[in-house]
């Protein structure tokens, strides 16, 4: 039983490192900027506090065209979300054999791998160069990737592959999608001319984004409850309200792409990038007072994984 709740927390605990990455770096940050502000390289366009162009929700990918695409008819963006699910629901279920240090095992078919990467990093709307080269070393030294399904996913193995944090506390299945039309920013079809198609879907925004309760939860892997981890670092405070008052995390801009054998409903390959952009305000960090910050991450899935990608990352081998 143990070892079954070890594999099934899997994603929490990636979640976990991403929060301490963010805080890490957000409170860093603020102590360098402030004792060091002749290295400061310059300041963002437009601040730190973005503006109402900022909040626009707006399509990142081409306008969906009704069609007939691989030989399968799209009228619709709520056919073309129907079909995802029906791909996303039927490669679920598509498993084969791995050898992962040795031992066989059955994990998806499709495995992916997954990366993480600072996009930008700002404090008052300020940059720090020497701040921006330390950056991948601390990504690498706290992240490190593993093979996944097609997300959201919690597991490489079908059978781990549910989360502990579904709507009202539930346990969550990620065996099959649950995205609607009305989850969905923007869609398109592409016939690839060889028996295949893909489809690209772009999920509307969302604050603070929960596991299978808004529009990002149905389609990517995303952070959860971010505010309740920061408000554990005890080094940080705030000068006004609490961090559910000072934090505010978006979801938008990111996209995914699956392309599809019609033939079979298979999945031969797929994309996704999920955008998420912190924004800090009032934050305390020991004698450093009323600094606002913000990050932007980029958390991409890229399938098939490599076979050098499953190698380091768990020793899995393939067949």
């Amino acid at each position: 039983m143990a070892k079954a709740k070890a594999k099934k927390s899997g994603l929490s605990k990636v979640n976990q490192i991403l929060f301490i990455i963010f805080c890490i770096l957000l409170v860093g940050t603020i102590a360098f900027v402030i004792i060091s502000p002749a290295k400061v390289s310059k300041v963002a366009e437009g601040g730190s506090e973005g503006g109402s162009e900022a909040d626009v929700d707006s399509a990142v990918i081409e306008e969906f065209q009704p069609g007939t695409y691989g030989g399968k008819e799209f009228a619709t963006v709520d056919d073309v979300v129907k079909y995802y699910v029906e791909v996303f629901n039927y490669n679920k279920t598509l498993t084969a054999t791995y050898k992962e240090a040795g031992e066989t095992k059955n994990y998806y078919k499709l495995l992916g791998d997954e990366d993480l990467k600072v996009a930008s990093l700002l404090v008052d709307g300020k940059e720090n160069a020497t701040i921006n080269k330390l950056v991948p070393g601390i990504m690498g030294g706290l992240f490190k990737g593993s093979p996944k399904g097609l997300p959201p996913a919690a597991n490489r193995d079908p059978q781990y592959d549910y989360r502990d944090d579904g709507p009202g506390g539930t346990q969550l299945s990620q065996l099959e999608s649950h995205l609607t039309a009305d989850d969905v920013l923007a869609c398109n079809v592409k016939d690839n001319g060889d028996g295949t198609i893909t489809i690209q879907i772009q999920p509307k925004a969302a604050e603070l984004a929960q596991a299978d309760q808004d529009s990002q939860g149905r389609f990517f892997n995303v952070l959860g409850d971010i505010t309740s981890t920061v408000a554990q670092i005890t080094v940080l405070s705030f000068s006004q309200g609490d961090a559910n008052d000072n934090i505010k995390v978006t979801y938008k801009g990111g996209y995914g792409e699956i392309t599809v054998d019609t033939k079979t409903n298979e999945a031969t390959k797929a994309y996704y990038i999920m955008k998420v952009h912190l924004d800090i305000t009032h934050a305390n960090v020991t004698i450093i007072k009323d600094k606002s910050a913000t990050m932007d991450l980029e958390y991409t899935n890229t399938f098939p994984a490599s076979d050098d990608f499953l190698m380091k990352s768990r020793e899995i081998t393939r067949g």
